[in-house]
């Protein structure tokens, strides 16, 4: 049953990359892919739930957990590209491509069918959760655990990206760099709040059984990892280290991911 399901929710997942992908060539623009990551993980949770019989309290709070954290993130990065216009990282990166007319092609093997693998990957906790849980009762000590790890996740992400947004949002900051509120402890609350959230989820399916815990964690472990270390954090300092003159200074002074008391200037 387990294996149907995934290959079902496999094939919902390709068959709606597709299509925001047909959407993103008649626009000439892939920036709102941002906001389907949060959407596609919701949809995944949502899907393997609405495939067991009669999903019990586990499967039913995981699938709550995932398409809150999901939808809140894919509204949010939504009105921003709505807002903002095209990321200049998807700019950069189909930039040749779009000169030498194959952007349908890259946008495609670049961006779509990339993201794809890599949303159905680190939404696996929820995906095997959901459905190993099935009509299991009890919500367990251990899914508690993972719902409080999930609410300081919440609370990063959602304050962090309120302040940043009140923060642009005022025409004197332009140029600034944010360092007030959660950014003052840590230089991207709203990625260490992503990690967060999902390792809860983690935690949380972990309660259906050991071997869900063991299969999935590759999630988690890619998602920190991502956000660190490769698209995330890295991508986005390397920019801002050009365009915000007070940027060394800042990442001098506050913690990179784990939120902690900024150093003291000398």
């Amino acid at each position: 049953m387990i294996l149907e399901a995934m290959i079902a929710n496999a094939a919902i997942l390709l068959g709606t990359a597709l299509i925001l992908w047909a959407v993103a060539v008649q626009i000439d623009d892939v920036s709102f892919i941002d906001s389907f990551w949060g959407f596609g993980m919701a949809l995944m949770a949502f899907t393997s739930w609405m495939q067991v019989a009669s999903p019990g309290p586990l499967a039913t709070l995981l699938m709550a957990m995932t398409v809150i954290w999901g939808l809140r993130l894919s509204i949010y990065l939504l009105l921003r590209w709505r807002r903002e216009g095209e990321d200049k990282r998807y700019e950069r990166m189909l930039r040749k491509d779009r000169e030498k007319g194959r952007f349908a092609l890259a946008a495609l093997t670049k961006v779509f069918l990339g993201q794809a693998v890599l949303l159905f990957i680190v939404c696996s906790p929820a995906q095997y959760g959901i459905l190993e849980a099935a009509t299991q009762e009890p919500v367990s000590g251990l899914a508690l655990v993972g719902v409080a790890v999930w609410l300081v996740g919440i609370g990063f992400e959602w304050i962090g990206d309120w302040q940043l947004s009140r923060f642009k949002s005022d025409p004197a900051n332009k140029g600034q760099v944010m360092d007030q509120g959660l950014w003052r402890y840590t230089r991207h609350p709203n990625y260490f709040g992503d990690a967060c959230a999902w390792w809860g989820i983690w935690i949380a399916s972990a309660s259906a059984g050991w071997w869900v815990a063991a299969a999935t964690v590759v999630g988690p472990l890619f998602l920190t990892f991502t956000l660190m270390k490769w698209s995330g954090a890295a991508l986005l300092e390397k920019g801002m280290s050009k365009t915000r003159p007070g940027y060394e200074e800042y990442k001098r002074r506050t913690s990179a991911f784990v939120p902690r008391p900024p150093k003291k200037a000398g």
